[in-house]
């Protein structure tokens, strides 16, 4: 296969249509990207913005001009000789009436040809839900609802329909066999007597209607995380996988589609399976495929987090990650570790919080699982039970110790989630499933000590392939698929996004697919991680901004900095902590901001201060406040310390947005604007670094939309704005130097004029970049450890790559991200023999020892190419 040179990420919604991306393949190609990566095209909700929430997957969606648009998308692409990656979202679909599936399964229930689509608990022990779909929608409780009329019998289209607020349920055929032509007025909700009987046919229903607040504790069908809108599918099934993926296959049996990333992979019952039967369903269309199309097999990733130690599996059959992993990695080797203690006592201080990031995660896992998944915990405690149950050896134990023993295991796992099957968990899991009985064992009931490993066992410590076919076999594979499930929305949501807004020792840090707990990583240990990238994965995908990433890719950049500036950031901070004690305001029996809440918006101002924005410019100000504030309550419900999205506290929301605009109409503006501009050209420095690491080191780049221009872009929706494609496409035209953008380098385009360097280097060269191995270069002298060097050889082609790192010193407070020669004076590098041409600076070198000012020249980044040996 030959594997895309560098992909951009395009989000695709109403406002910007597949045909509106047809004029923006021509700038593209001329950037040097070989494959436009699309959001989700299928049918999506009305309004969505993102396009995750599919409600048909047979029709290319309308809102983005549909299936006529998307081959004129292609044509565009085809004739830049462009490829097209689609975005996939085999665990859930949006439910609602928008969804014929899911609509026929209310109507009809068990008997819907549907009803084995989505992952529905049919045998739930509430009678109220027996053989019923809980739909969770009221905006108040059932009576409530009942006695303000907002449900009543209604004719629609011909058909009887329960109408609820402005939406219509389907009724079951049986509940309105016989109903009179005047049947409405006697279900009148308005009266005692239609009140009854509009609720007696809403209880011969196939679903049960509940306040939204319930669907925690008692929802019966797998969520997307806990967002009561998006159902989980069965894709493990064979018709399920096929009718969903239909008109994807033949997109691509067509030609229009050539590779896909799959969204959400851990949440699927079988993701290894999934993933073998997605590239075998594939490889079997290739033959069908138009000559004018890609021949050579789907390029073919899937989202997922991987721990520190942990690796995609090759027998999964992809070509890797989405590259969170790489997010991670790029920004760990850019921090100081220095300044991990100063910035660790500023958080422990000011907060009066001693728990570090892990214990943060525990607690934020223990009351995720109380306050959103109760209702999974609960069908995860059940599938156990029944496997306890099968077994007259396990008979006596209760659902209540299961449940007890069940907690802990969640809280304390340490992965997103296992891959055990019929053969049980693999020397990896084993390890993972250790780590979490141990730490289980030091917060569980001494009594239930045995049923933890009892349970450990179950799921997957003893394969159910090794037990006779029966029951307890059964039971045994259902509890390990539903235990597999759970644990990865429960990862997600207790760290991502409750820890990591909860923990705020330094932001930059606080990343999807990142741990917190490690704020900086060895240059040693990055060589390591890209040699291993090199060998096994070396088209995976690599990524430093995402649709769904928390800080811009230059915002993490610049906020790295303060590990090398921690001394001054703390002085800095204490002293706007003493000067704003008098905005700070009582709300709800607490001061708002808490503390750390204070010092992490401080941190936000500083790392998104937009590099043009004077401290006097009041409508500019007014903008960036309207920006942060909408983080900072976004940020505040994620916490789910003082408000959250299911209660907001708004006196402490407002409290804090006070305190906010308080700080940016004082003199602490123009404090806030001379710190930023303080740590502007390192983290720019950081920037261009991530920048080039991306484009260079093995795997494939993924460029997220707009991205060419510096990134200071907030979680979304700050993170899906417009994109200006016609500055940029205009600032290309210009193709100036690197080194001659480096002279306005405020408005981005000496990051664009690298990555076009770059790319094209790529496109000149792609068996390099796609096959060449990855050696460190060795660095000596003084400054040694501010270089990240390494070289790229493939049948004799090479590529040197330096970048600058921990630059604060000679840069911060600087007026340009030019490191001046002295900086480098006596640092040396040995570059392989033979004749070098720079790619981001011009001239040439020859190989053997290379002064690093000479490699450098004024750029924090440096590529060389070579002619071959001499």
């Amino acid at each position: 296969m030959s594997p895309p040179r560098a992909l951009a990420r395009v989000q695709f919604h109403a406002g910007f249509t597949l045909d509106d991306a047809v004029p923006v393949v021509a700038y593209y190609a001329r950037l040097g990207i070989s494959h436009l990566y699309a959001s989700p095209i299928l049918r999506a909700r009305v309004g969505s913005t993102h396009g995750y929430d599919v409600v048909d997957c047979h029709e290319v969606n309308p809102e983005l001009g549909g299936e006529e648009a998307l081959r004129r998308l292609v044509a565009a692409l085809r004739e830049h000789g462009m490829s097209l990656v689609v975005d996939i979202v085999p665990n859930h679909m949006g439910v609602g009436t928008q969804n014929a599936w899911w609509m026929d399964v209310l109507r009809h229930g068990r008997e819907s040809r549907y009803a084995n689509y989505f992952d529905i608990d049919w045998q739930a022990p509430d009678p109220l839900l027996r053989s019923r779909v809980l739909l969770p929608i009221l905006g108040a409780g059932y009576d409530e609802t009942l006695r303000e009329g907002h449900l009543r019998l209604a004719r629609r289209k011909d058909a009887w329909v329960l109408r609820l607020y402005d939406d219509y349920l389907p009724l079951s055929p049986a509940s309105i066999a016989g109903l009179a032509e005047d049947a409405i007025a006697g279900h009148d909700p308005t009266n005692d007597e239609g009140r009854a009987a509009l609720h007696a046919l809403i209880e011969r229903q196939h679903f049960r209607l509940a306040f939204w607040k319930l669907a925690s504790d008692m929802v019966n069908y797998r969520r997307f995380f806990d967002i009561n809108e998006l159902a989980g599918l069965r894709i493990e099934r064979t018709a399920v996988f096929e009718d969903t993926h239909k008109t994807l296959f033949r997109l691509y049996a067509e030609g229009l589609i050539d590779g896909f990333r799959c969204d959400h992979v851990d949440g699927l019952a079988d993701p290894r399976r999934y993933c073998r039967q997605l590239r075998h369903r594939l490889d079997k269309l290739r033959v069908q495929r138009p000559p004018g199309a890609p021949r050579d097999g789907a390029y073919l990733v899937v989202e997922k987090i991987l721990a520190e130690d942990e690796s995609l599996r090759l027998d999964w059959r992809t070509d890797g990650t989405t590259g969170y992993e790489f997010m991670d990695q790029v920004s760990a080797v850019l921090h100081d570790g220095a300044g991990e203690a100063p910035l660790t006592e500023l958080w422990r201080n000011l907060t009066g919080e001693s728990a570090d990031f892990a214990t943060q995660a525990v607690r934020a896992r223990r009351q995720i699982l109380v306050d959103s998944f109760e209702a999974e915990l609960d069908r995860t405690a059940r599938a156990l039970f029944a496997s306890a149950r099968a077994d007259v050896a396990t008979r006596d134990v209760s659902l209540a110790a299961i449940r007890r023993v069940l907690v802990e295991l969640l809280v304390h796992f340490p992965v997103y989630r296992t891959y055990a099957g019929g053969a049980g968990r693999d020397a990896y899991d084993e390890a993972i499933f250790a780590r979490a009985v141990e730490g289980a064992l030091r917060t569980i009931r001494m009594e239930d000590a045995d049923l933890l490993h009892l349970v450990a066992q179950w799921l997957g410590g003893v394969a159910p392939r090794s037990l006779p076919p029966g029951p307890v076999r059964r039971a045994r594979e259902r509890a390990m698929a539903t235990f597999q499930q759970a644990t990865s929305p429960v990862a997600a949501k207790a760290v991502e996004d409750t820890a990591g807004y909860r923990y705020g020792r330094l932001l930059s840090r606080n990343e999807v697919g990142v741990d917190a707990a490690h704020l900086s990583m060895t240059v040693e240990d990055f060589h390591a991680r890209c040699v291993d990238r090199a060998a096994t994965l070396p088209h995976n995908l690599l990524a430093t901004a995402t649709h769904d990433h928390k800080r811009g890719e230059d915002l993490r950049a610049r906020l790295a900095v303060l590990s090398e500036v921690a001394d001054r950031w703390v002085i800095t901070v204490e002293r706007w902590r003493i000067r704003h004690a008098d905005l700070r305001q009582r709300a709800d029996g607490r001061m708002a901001p808490s503390a750390g809440d204070e010092l992490m918006l401080y941190q936000m101002l500083v790392g998104a201060w937009p590099l043009n924005l004077a401290a006097d410019d009041v409508d500019g100000l007014e903008r960036f406040a309207t920006r942060i504030a909408a983080w900072q309550r976004k940020a505040l419900r994620e916490a789910k310390r003082w408000t959250r999205w299911t209660s907001p506290n708004e006196p402490y929301e407002d409290a804090c947005e006070d305190f906010l605009r308080a700080v940016l109409s004082g003199e602490t503006a123009a404090e806030l604007a001379a710190f930023a501009g303080y740590i502007a050209t390192p983290g720019v420095a950081n920037g261009l670094a991530q920048t080039v690491l991306r484009l260079s080191t093995p795997g494939v780049p993924d460029l997220y939309q707009g991205t060419e221009y510096w990134d200071f872009s907030l979680v979304d929706p700050d993170n899906r704005r417009p994109v200006d494609f016609l500055a940029r496409a205009e600032s290309l035209d210009r193709a100036p130097a690197p080194r001659d953008a480096l002279a306005h380098w405020r408005d981005g385009t000496v990051k664009q004029a690298v990555i076009s360097r770059l790319l094209w280097a790529r496109r000149e060269h792609p068996e390099l970049f796609a096959r060449g191995s990855y050696r460190p270069l060795a660095v000596e002298g003084p400054a040694s450890d501010r270089i990240l060097a390494f070289v790229r050889e493939h049948r004799g082609q090479r590529l040197v790559v330096a970048v600058a790192r921990h630059t604060a010193p000679w840069l911060a407070g600087s007026s340009a991200p030019a490191i001046p020669a002295e900086h480098w004076a006596g640092t040396t590098l040995v570059l392989p023999g033979g004749r070098w041409t720079g790619l981001l600076a011009e001239g040439e070198l020859q190989g053997g020892t290379v002064d690093a000012a000479v490699l450098m020249g004024e750029l924090p980044v440096a590529a060389w190419l070579s002619h071959g040996a001499s």
